[in-house]
């Protein structure tokens, strides 16, 4: 059965994106309604570094249309840790903090852990089983961005399908690109834009990743997001890809 193709960016305050993506004289306040018109998905930062509030939540719920969707970005608390079959109260914290007034706007949840950070069968198969299948009734989505070389490796996409949990393919110069079984949704990180290029990739890498989006698409919700690397330009790449596949 096929899912819904959304396409964006990280966070919605970036400086350089005023005057580039914004136009002049947008309120800053305005900033994630503009996103909400112009692209389908955002990966919400703030949540990484601290714990908000429900009206928090519920507000950016309101700024954006129907359809689109917010994938929220774990605690650092649960992900940055020695030993993560000790992180049960932080996911506890993380996931009780208001995710629900998103409503039908929430998408996949991010756990995303550091370059250094190597595969342990024993503690990551524990990790993953402290993440909870929904909160307050509402279904959770969960997709895990593994940085280390140590994760390719069957036994770690076996834990992930089991879990249910898409493993997120990075493209980037240093992290290695993943792809984990089909969990019914998929979740890409495109972290290679470059300034000399008006749409942050040339167009047959958009086409690429267009073409990519498709055949994800194919078999549940996609998402992508085009992240760091020249990081003014990926609302134009996100734009770009949206165009190529036809959504607007």
């Amino acid at each position: 059965m096929g899912g819904k193709i959304r396409v964006g960016i990280g966070g919605w305050v970036f400086e350089p994106w005023r005057g580039t993506f914004y136009p002049e004289g947008l309120r800053q306040k305005d900033e994630l309604a503009y996103v909400g018109e112009h692209l389908t998905a955002t990966e919400i930062n703030a949540t990484y570094y601290s714990t908000q509030k429900p009206a928090t939540f519920a507000g950016w719920a309101k700024a954006v249309p129907d359809g689109f969707q917010f994938a929220v970005k774990a605690s650092r608390y649960c992900t940055n840790r020695k030993v993560l079959a000790e992180s049960g109260d932080s996911i506890a914290k993380f996931v009780n903090q208001g995710l629900v007034e998103l409503g039908d706007r929430l998408g996949p949840i991010l756990w995303q852990f550091m370059p250094t950070k190597k595969f342990d069968p024993e503690d990551f198969g524990a990790f993953l089983k402290l993440l909870p299948a929904s909160v307050d009734g509402v279904p959770l989505r969960h997709a895990l961005e593994v940085r280390h070389e140590s994760f390719d490796d069957p036994a770690f996409f076996e834990l992930a399908g089991q879990a249910g949990a898409a493993v997120v393919y990075a493209d980037h110069p240093e992290y290695p690109a993943l792809r984990g079984h089909d969990v019914g949704f998929s979740y890409a990180r495109l972290m290679r834009t470059r300034e000399e290029e008006d749409s942050g990739y040339a167009s047959d890498e958009i086409a690429h990743w267009a073409a990519m989006a498709r055949g994800q698409g194919a078999q549940g919700d996609a998402y992508v997001f085009f992240i760091s690397g020249a990081k003014v330009r990926a609302p134009a790449a996100a734009q770009a890809t949206i165009a190529a596949l036809g959504q607007q």
